[in-house]
Order: C-alpha cells, then structure tokens, then sequence
C-alpha cells in the first residue's frame, strides 16, 4: 500500500518550501502530488527545487480551481492507494505518512484524520525561514531581538535535524487561542472514545486527512462549491455510505499560522447553505453554535451550548422534525428553553 501527498497551494511559497521539506524526511515515503492553484509568487522556483528530494508530480493551475477543484485535480493526477491532504503552509511530523498508512492497512474503508496543531510564532512572518516580516508587521518584527527571533523562526534546518524543536513549540489546534484548541480536544476525544457517535463526520479535518484513493474518486471528490466546510462534507458522504471516521494517533501536522484571507466559518454563512441544500440535516445548522460555544461572547444563549460531539448528536436528534436552517437553530434553542425550565 503506498501513499500520495496532495498539496494544494496558492501564493505562499516561502511556507510550502518548509512544508516540501518535512515531506522530505518522512520515515515511510510518499509520492507528493502539488497543485500549483494559480499562483503569482516564486511557487514554481519553489517546487522546481524540491523536486529533486521528493517523488513530486506537479500541476500547475493557470487559472485557480479553489481548494476543493484543485484537491480534486490533485486526486486524479495520484498513483497512490491512500490520498492525504496537506496544505502548502503545513508541516508534517516525520511519521506523518507511515501512521496514516497504518491505519489503512489495519482498518479498511476509512476517512482518518490526525493530530492537528499550529506553530503561533510564524503570523508575524511573511517568510518563517528568513523571519521576513509580512505587510503590517515591519514594527513589530523590527523590534524582536535576535535571541527572539531566533526562536520563533522555522528554519530547512530546524526541520531537517532537529524536529522535536518544532514539535515542542507546537500547540494544539489549527490556529491560536482557547477555541481552537478546545474544538480540537473535542474532536479528538468524540474520534478515540466514541467510536459509534453518529456525527463524527464533522471532526474532519481540512488537512491531514487520509482516505482510501478509489473512494474519493468514486464518491466524486470534494463539492467544488464548497470553499470552507468541504472535507466535512465529503466525509459525511462517506461515512453515509458505510465509511468510518478514526483518528491517526501521532500523525502530526503543524499549521505555520497567518490570518490574512481567513474566513470564519461561524460566521460566513455561504458554505452552509450549499451544504444543508445537500444534505438537510439537523447536524448542520447545529454545527454553527457548536462553534460559537468556544466562543467569547456567544452569539446564542449560554444555555444553548453545544460543547461535547454527544451533545451534538443528542441536539440533533431533538431537532429531527425541524425544517431549515434557522427552523433548526429555532427548534434547538426551543428544546433548551423547555429542558431548563423543568
């Protein structure tokens, strides 16, 4: 059974040469598919490079596809049994590859989603190599002395001879703060000590994520209208038609954090209609105020608190009968009200 790397990625070449790297030292190897998704920087210098200490297969998108079209172009180009997504501004851990396939080569037929963390130093940094600053942060990285900037940049070498230096300052969840690194403990919790919850499917992850090649393709891949939510959504797919969602103990990634262009899913609501209109399920709608229960303030009652994957299934089982994204927060919201007055 052999692995394919897929990395989709769009003008941020300074962090997928670092992420090309740690592929590169992997215990188990892997082919390394990258979709170059229109980029405008030095991308291509960049996998042109890493070429030649990787089995890399390249594509090179003169118009973007998005994430999910051009996952699923990478997805076509793959020769391997097992796909694993990546994004171009992660690191993976050296085990990263062989704990993915040894979930796959233990269990069949399964999405597999490992262990998550971000590295917090980097989102000041247009280059964590060369500690550049990124536009707006000139001040502040100008005012970092070189002991401190010495120990929040990620270097080749850093990666290449002494990992544990990053993993040590890893923290849990893809981006900072309590709320990501509470979703994350949730997630992880609901994935190794629920195994038959009925929602695990919205514990995906958007990246280290593995499932089975012929699966993806068969199930046709992402929703290339999705643009946040689509690996949710592709495994629930799956997991509907007889897939389970596992965790991949020790398989770590390292998200080098940055916040431009990021959107918050709690609160851009074009994803959930495209989804919900797919697939009209209570689970959906709930999946907003499961966020929001991390966050400060919450957008919802304190009482309406969503914070544990079994409550999740509990909520949207009350919900069954409800109808429409706000019928469904409506009916939740209602539900809490009655149970509390008791």
């Amino acid at each position: 059974m052999r692995a394919s790397v897929i990395i989709r990625s769009k003008d941020e070449a300074d962090r997928l040469k670092l992420t090309l790297r740690s592929l590169s030292r992997q215990t188990e190897p892997a082919e390394i598919v990258v979709v170059n998704d229109g980029s405008t920087d030095h991308t291509d210098k960049v996998v042109t490079e890493a070429a030649d200490s990787l089995q890399l297969v390249r594509l090179d998108n003169a118009q973007p596809l998005g994430r999910s079209g051009a996952a699923n172009a990478g997805a076509e180009l793959a020769s391997g049994d097992v796909l694993i997504f990546l994004d171009g501004d992660t690191l993976a851990g050296p085990d990263f590859v062989s704990r993915h396939l040894d979930v796959h080569r233990r269990v069949p037929y399964v999405v597999a989603r490992g262990e998550t963390h971000h590295l917090r130093c980097t989102r000041f940094f247009a280059d964590p190599e060369t500690g550049s600053p990124r536009p707006g942060e000139e001040a502040r990285v100008a005012a970092m002395s070189a002991a401190e900037l010495a120990r929040m940049r990620v270097t080749l070498d850093d990666i290449a001879k002494r990992f544990e230096f990053v993993h040590d300052r890893s923290q849990p969840g893809i981006y900072p703060g309590a709320g990501p690194r509470r979703l994350f403990e949730i997630e992880m919790d609901a994935l190794r000590n629920y195994p038959d919850c009925g929602v695990l499917w919205a514990a995906a992850s958007g990246s280290n994520q593995s499932v089975d090649r012929r699966a993806f393709l068969d199930c046709g891949g992402f929703d290339k209208t999705l643009t946040i939510n689509e690996h949710r959504e592709l495994a629930l797919r799956l997991c509907m038609a007889g897939a389970r969602m596992v965790p991949v103990d020790g398989a770590f990634s390292y998200h080098l954090t940055h916040r431009t262009g990021w959107r918050d899913p709690a609160t851009d609501p074009t994803w959930e209609k495209i989804f919900y209109d797919a697939h009209p399920i209570p689970e959906v709608p709930l999946l907003s105020i499961l966020w929001a229960s991390f966050s400060d303030p919450m957008p919802f009652p304190s009482t309406a608190r969503i914070t544990s994957f079994q409550e999740l299934e509990a909520a949207a089982k009350r919900c069954r009968s409800a109808v429409g994204i706000e019928g469904v927060r409506k009916a939740h919201l209602d539900a809490i009200s009655e149970l509390t007055s008791k």
